[in-house]
Order: structure tokens, then sequence, then C-alpha cells
């Protein structure tokens, strides 16, 4: 019988430990730098660059010179919020002709944090108190906006 509770006790606590270990998923493709080597600037072409290494899943959003392949590692620890411990991306700029103009790869440590939810949006022009938008509408309602005929 204690030889069944220590069985027990020891599964338990190994279940235990074994939730409290991280997650980690990785997201998103980059060639890896051997293929990457395969692409030459000015003789590489978008065609043959799709061939040696896949088309992107991102391209340019405003022209068309350039594919984007992203990946990252996020950790995921309990209930702390997830954490990204790798990015990559790889950029291949095209020029006019459609030819390879350069390949170059980021980073995380290339990167900068960017704050997109700030919950407020910025507007331009004068910021006026109260009093100041009370007295501004003076002149402008009418009696007829005030008794709601037309």
């Amino acid at each position: 019988m204690k030889r069944m509770k220590a069985v027990v006790l020891a599964a338990v606590l190994g279940g235990a430990l074994a939730a409290c270990a991280p997650i980690i998923r990785s997201h998103g493709y980059t060639p890896d730098d051997t293929l990457l080597a395969d692409i030459a600037a000015g003789q590489d072409t978008r065609s043959s660059v799709a061939q040696k290494i896949g088309r992107p899943v991102t391209a340019s959003a405003f022209d068309d010179d350039g594919w984007y392949y992203v990946s990252s590692t996020v950790r995921h620890y309990m209930w702390y919020a997830p954490e990204v411990t790798d990015r990559r991306i790889v950029a291949v700029r095209f020029d006019e002709n459609d030819m390879v103009a350069d390949v170059k790869t980021y980073g995380i440590e290339d990167g900068r944090i960017i704050n997109l939810a700030t919950g407020t949006t910025p507007t331009h022009g004068r910021e006026l108190t109260i009093i100041q938008q009370v007295l501004g509408n003076f002149g402008r309602i009418t009696g007829e906006d005030l008794v709601g005929q037309q």
C-alpha cells in the first residue's frame, strides 16, 4: 500500500512539474542560409527565387519591389504573457526588371518595440476647453434648431 501511494505521489508531482514546462511555438518560414547563398543579385529573377526558396506570404504593400519571409519563436510559460525569443526576417528586393537587387537578413536584435495599441488616436488642430466649445456654438444655433422645425 505504501508503494502504491509513493507511485501515485510521484506521478502527481511529475505531472505538476511537466505542466510548468514552457511551451515553445514556431510561426512562419524563413529559408536557411545555405538556400539564401544560392540567390545572386543581378542574376536571379522573381521566378528563380520562387523556385529556389518558395514564394513568401508577405510582399511589399505599396510597391511590388520586395518579398519578405518572416519567422518567429514564441515562448509561453504558465500565465505570463508570451515572449518572442527569436525573430528572423529575410528581405529580397527586386529592381524594375524583376532581377534580385539584394537579399538582407534581420534578426530580433535589429528590431525595435512599437506599441500598436495605445488606446488613443492622435488628432491635429487645437484642443478646446469646455467653455470654449460652449461659447463657440453661440450664434450657430438658431431657434429652428431648438424647436426642430424646418
